[in-house]
């Protein structure tokens, strides 16, 4: 009998967590640091005013250097509310706290950020396939918020990472863009909305995957 969907991404989450720690910490802070530089001169990146992004947690590509660099920017990142929805809130370096779950995150009491505000989104995964589907940690946050997402995805992942393909199931949603420290990648998934300054990014409608 074949392994059903949640049991394939069960195991495909343990051998990419094998294969991640098994990355040299110093190759991962040099990846780390090309692929910042290849989103800064992104032009999407370029264009963005206001940014979600993650604080990076066992081993996931570091973004932090990209909000020292660009303090024009306006980074938000995420908090995890008990009923697994996320809620977003400004950076502030000195108002972190830490979730169970090891990654830090912002103080509650900062100003909510809605949904609508933000053009782009700097996705964290185990894993992400060429077509850009995403392999999370199980619990389908960034899913429920991309299903309502209007701007741009960009899913961050180290080279080794990219699978050519990864099981997936209808609560999974696409990313637009990948980065790893080789190359940004457009997907086929989605077409993407252009950023302006001064009009909200409107998404298309999903095309379909064979």
């Amino acid at each position: 009998m074949s392994p059903t969907i949640p049991e394939q991404k069960s195991n495909l989450r343990k051998d990419c967590r094998q294969i991640r720690q098994a990355l040299d910490s110093v190759f991962r802070a040099q990846a780390g640091q090309t692929i910042c530089s290849q989103i800064a001169s992104w032009p999407i990146f370029q264009k963005a005013q206001v940014i979600l992004s993650y604080m990076p947690v066992k081993s996931e590509v570091d973004l932090r250097p990209l909000f020292e660099l660009h303090p024009e920017k306006r980074w938000v990142l995420p908090r995890i509310l008990p009923d697994h929805g996320l809620r977003f809130h400004p950076y502030d370096p000195q108002r972190l706290v830490f979730h169970s779950f090891g990654m830090a995150e912002p103080d509650p009491q900062l100003p909510i950020i809605s949904t609508q505000e933000i053009e782009l989104v700097l996705v964290p995964g185990l894993a992400f396939d060429r077509q850009g589907w995403r392999l999370g940690y199980g619990g389908g946050y960034f899913d429920r918020f991309l299903k309502e997402f209007h701007g741009v995805s960009l899913g961050v992942i180290y080279e080794a990472l990219l699978l050519e393909e990864l099981p997936r199931d209808e609560h999974d949603m696409p990313m637009q863009w990948l980065v790893t420290e080789k190359k940004i990648i457009p997907t086929k998934n989605q077409a993407y909305p252009a950023i302006s300054k001064t009009s909200s990014p409107r998404r298309r409608t999903a095309r379909s995957v064979g």
